[in-house]
C-alpha cells in the first residue's frame, strides 16, 4: 500500500486537524458524521471511540466500506481517505487511547458495554495541500486562465489500490 514514507507524510496532514468526517451507507443514502482521532501515529490506520449501540455501527456491519474526510481550510489542506472499517471492544486498545475528552462522551466509564472503537483500515486516498494563499490562488487562477492553462495551487496526490 504506501511507504511508512508516506503514511508519516498523511499523519502530518491530519493530525493537527483531529476531527474527520466518517462516511458510511445508511440504507441507500450515504451518511458522514464528525469523528475525533484518538491515536499518537498512524500506521494506515484509524482509531475512533464509538458508542456500539450507534447507528453507525450498525451502517459499517452492513457496509465496511468507508471514507474519512479532514478539511483545514486556514492551511489550505484537504486529505480523503477510503477504507474498511469495523468495530472493536478490545479493553487494551479503550484503555491505551482512552482520555477525558472521550470519558465525556461515556459517562458511564470506559468499562461500559457499549463503548467501542472503530477502525478504518485506509486503502486508497487523496490529498492536496496547498502553501498558497487565498489571494495567491487568485492570482495563480486569473494568471492561468489568461495563458489558457491550469493553475498550479499546490500539491495534490492520490495513492492505494482497492482489493
Amino acid at each position: 500500500m504506501s511507504s511508512p514514507e508516506h503514511k508519516q507524510k498523511i499523519w502530518n496532514l491530519i493530525k493537527d486537524i483531529k476531527t474527520g468526517m466518517l462516511t458510511t451507507l445508511h440504507g441507500s443514502e450515504l451518511r458522514a458524521r464528525p469523528m475525533v482521532l484518538v491515536q499518537d501515529e498512524y500506521d494506515g490506520t484509524l482509531w475512533f471511540y464509538t458508542d456500539l449501540e450507534s447507528e453507525k455501527v450498525m451502517e459499517v456491519a452492513k457496509d465496511h466500506d468507508v471514507c474519512v474526510t479532514f478539511a483545514d481550510p486556514d492551511n489550505q489542506t484537504y486529505v480523503s481517505l477510503t477504507g474498511v472499517g469495523r468495530t472493536v471492544s478490545d479493553k487494551t486498545l479503550i484503555d491505551k487511547y482512552w482520555n477525558t475528552f472521550v470519558a465525556a462522551w461515556f459517562p458511564e466509564g470506559k468499562d461500559a458495554a457499549n463503548v467501542g472503537m472503530l477502525e478504518v483500515k485506509v486503502q486508497k486516498g487523496e490529498h492536496w495541500d496547498s502553501d498558497s494563499s487565498k489571494m495567491m490562488k487568485s492570482v495563480k487562477t486569473m494568471t492561468a486562465k489568461v495563458k489558457g492553462e491550469k493553475p498550479d495551487l499546490g500539491e495534490h496526490e492520490k495513492f492505494g489500490t482497492r482489493n
